[in-house]
């Protein structure tokens, strides 16, 4: 069983278990998250595609550190005007881990209003 899902504006393609870099997410280390944005689902042979989104499923992951990349140098240079820059960049990710993929977890039971007389407002 996997699914592909979109996490932080990127897609990846996960299934239980696995362990995957992300973009920064606003999330301390072991709280569990839930994305609802899943494109695709396959369970044995069965192949479910969202419009754009498949309704009722979610992926549960588990948030375990956040980490940088590796250092990217950026250098510029306009030959025979002496001009050179050097800066350089570092990326930073949440490394999740897969929990689960499936059903939504069961929400609480919307609560039916039942026919109560409103108290009239008094006009001042």
């Amino acid at each position: 069983m996997y699914a592909i899902v979109e996490i932080a504006g990127q897609q990846f393609k996960v299934q239980k278990d696995d362990q995957i870099f992300v973009h920064r997410l606003d999330s301390e280390p072991g709280k569990q998250l839930e994305f609802s944005d899943v494109l695709l689902i396959e369970d044995e042979g069965k192949v479910s595609v969202g419009k754009p989104f498949v309704k009722g499923k979610t992926v549960s992951a588990k948030v375990l550190e956040h980490a940088r990349g590796d250092k990217v140098i950026v250098f510029k240079k306009k030959r025979r005007k002496g001009y050179q820059k050097s800066t350089g960049h570092r990326q930073d990710f949440t490394k999740i881990q897969i929990e689960a993929i499936g059903e939504k977890v069961a929400s609480k039971a919307k609560k039916v209003k039942e026919d109560k007389e409103e108290e009239p407002k008094a006009d001042s």
